[in-house]
């Protein structure tokens, strides 16, 4: 199967045949070259996929990525943009290997068919010039032969006329032999010409054509291989990346895998699991005995029906139930301390009174009666401020529940402890280097270290004192926190001045002096109103008058939510007398505010302030 002699006459065809497989072959670049576009399309969305996913640098979400879960789709991140490059690799290897080699075999195969038909066309001019020279050579033997034909019978003519001369007759007859011989010599040439045309012509069809057009057909042939060849390595593109692509999906499987649901739950108890026991029983109140009403020393809450008959607001809010939900924390605000103030020390100092004013007994009113109090008489509004706009942590972290704070300082002393080895670090570094520059004084003044060298020791030294700060903190609360495996709960009504951990902010969350919850459920679920009611009521609130003052017949250490620290001597206003519970509310300035045992503090109340 031969072009040459099967398609022997198809020049033109052959021609249209070939350049419309070139066209195909550049169609094929063209969809491989949109190929590498959309891989290098889907990569770059994958990983922008990817980046948009990841946790942000020093922000909550980062936290939320010690889950398992979270850490297994941070890894499935991960693996997609791993995913993402190998796409970038098919994209790359279809460039290298396909589009780009095959631009440059279309570009030679161009020249070459431009070259073949070249020589078929030139093998085509040159038969039809030498049919060309056949036909001239023809018919100047024709017209010879006809010339010589005429001039023949011219002299046989004049031969045969009596009355021509003899000279005539002589003239006819050579001129007849002259065209005879042109005839001769037009034949001969003919005859020559025919015999060379004859043979170009078997050449041209036997031997030229079937030659180019074999050259063609073998041009052909290679680019279909070629393609053929180029496809192959289109799938081989895809191919060699499937086992990392499979690696990149095992990845997200075995991440998947690795989700531990009980990790995670334990997880969740590390990052909000406050330290504190839950409140003991109620103690029966009893109804029969009115001025002897006591009230569990570990809860906040009263009588339900008491409570719901009287939480009515004053003013513009009235009617309004109070808003518990979302404003737990306003619980320790509304009420004194719930533990019995301590007695006065054993030994009494100089300054103090003889015969002061002793602690009362003991008596607790229902917390109805508080939040009547607080309606009438406003409160603790410059502590209420600061826990509705937000003030700054304290540098010990009290305002966190016990365990929260533990996990913080220690958080911190570990930062502290990198610290410190890093100055430690860099003072070894700088007293390596004085000890070369002493050695090689040339290199360097070993003096222009000194400043450097003080400046890491005192950095140091003021890292050690803060670590020792936070150290003690830590070992504080350690100390305070009940054992993990302590299954008792303490009773109701119970202080215990060791258990209780330091609070500064009277911001903190259900917590009581005694470290114990304060309020109860099923009253947030009974007393719901309008946040933003709430707030409004408070926001041009003024401090309450002092109706008198005070003086500190003790020192007495407030550390517990809702007091405040007194020395002994200290000359106080008092905003709020004893309601029968054992403490007085007192002011010292406009932001420091709180309750001091009664028995520690001796009171002189101004008479018109009372009346009024």
């Amino acid at each position: 199967m031969s072009w040459g002699t099967e398609l022997w006459d198809q020049f033109d065809n052959l021609e249209k045949h070939t350049q419309w497989g070139i066209d195909i072959l550049e169609k094929y670049i063209k969809f491989v070259k949109e190929r590498t576009e959309i891989e290098l399309s889907y990569a770059k969305q994958l990983r922008n996929l990817s980046k948009k996913y990841q946790p942000k640098k020093n922000s909550k979400e980062e936290e939320e990525y010690r889950y398992t879960a979270c850490k297994a789709f941070l890894s499935t991140l991960n693996e997609m943009n791993d995913y993402a490059g190998q796409h970038e690799v098919i994209s790359e290897n279809m460039t290298s290997q396909i589009t780009v080699e095959l631009a440059r075999y279309v570009q030679e195969l161009k020249q070459e068919r431009k070259s073949h038909f070249h020589d078929g066309r030139k093998a085509q001019q040159h038969i039809e010039t030498c049919w060309k020279q056949l036909e001239s050579s023809k018919r100047r033997f024709e017209r010879d032969c006809k010339e010589a034909d005429r001039a023949q019978q011219y002299f046989e003519k004049m031969d045969a006329d009596i009355n021509v001369t003899k000279a005539d007759v002589e003239k006819a007859r050579q001129q007849a032999q002259i065209r005879h011989q042109m005839a001769e010599d037009s034949k001969a040439d003919y005859s020559s010409i025919l015999q060379k045309f004859n043979h170009e012509q078997r050449e041209y069809y036997y031997s030229h054509i079937p030659t180019i057009f074999q050259k063609i057909q073998e041009m052909e042939e290679r680019r279909i291989v070629r393609m053929g060849e180029s496809m192959k390595t289109y799938a081989e593109a895809d191919r060699q990346v499937v086992p990392i692509i499979g690696k990149c999906l095992d990845g997200i499987v075995k991440a998947a895998e690795s989700i531990d649901q009980k990790n995670d739950s334990q997880l969740v108890i590390e990052a909000y699991k406050s330290g504190f026991e839950p409140p003991g029983d109620i103690e029966f109140e009893d109804y029969t005995q009115p001025m002897k009403r006591t009230i569990s020393e570990n809860s906040l809450s009263n009588s339900r029906g008491e409570g719901k008959a009287e939480l009515k607001f004053g003013g513009k809010s009235k009617g309004k139930l109070w808003p518990f939900i979302k404003k737990n924390k306003l619980m320790s605000l509304l009420t004194s301390p719930h533990q019995p103030p301590p007695p006065p020390p054993a030994s009494a100092s100089p300054s103090a009174v003889p015969n002061g004013p002793q602690s009362p007994k003991q008596q607790k009113e229902p917390l109805s009666h508080r939040f009547n109090e607080f309606m009438t008489s406003k409160p603790k509004i410059h502590c209420f401020r600061s826990l509705k706009r937000g003030g700054a942590a304290p540098e010990d972290f009290s305002n966190l529940p016990p365990e929260q704070r533990r996990k913080k300082l220690q958080q911190k002393v570990d930062e502290l402890n990198k610290d410190i080895q890093k100055e430690m670090d860099q003072r070894d570094a700088i007293t390596k280097m004085k000890d070369v520059y002493l050695k090689n004084p040339q290199m360097g003044d070993p003096a222009s270290l000194d400043h450097k060298l003080t400046e890491v020791s005192q950095n140091i030294e003021k890292l050690r004192l803060e670590a020792q700060k936070f150290e003690a903190w830590l070992a504080e609360v350690e100390g305070r926190l009940p054992a993990r495996s302590e299954q008792a709960r303490r009773q109701s009504g119970m202080y215990d001045g060791q258990t209780a951990p330091p609070v500064n902010n009277c911001a903190q969350d259900r917590e009581s002096p005694d470290g114990s919850y304060t309020e109860e459920q099923s009253q947030e679920s009974e007393v719901k109103v309008l946040a933003t009611d709430f707030d409004d009521e408070f926001d041009d609130e003024e401090p309450l008058p002092a109706i008198g003052t005070c003086k500190a017949l003790y020192t007495f250490d407030g550390q517990n939510e809702g007091t405040i620290s007194v020395v002994e001597g200290e000359t106080l206003y008092v905003i709020e007398e004893d309601k029968g519970d054992g403490w007085t509310r007192i002011r010292r300035s406009e932001d420091e505010e709180g309750y001091v045992p009664t028995s520690y503090v001796e009171v002189y109340l101004d008479k018109n302030a009372k009346d009024s």
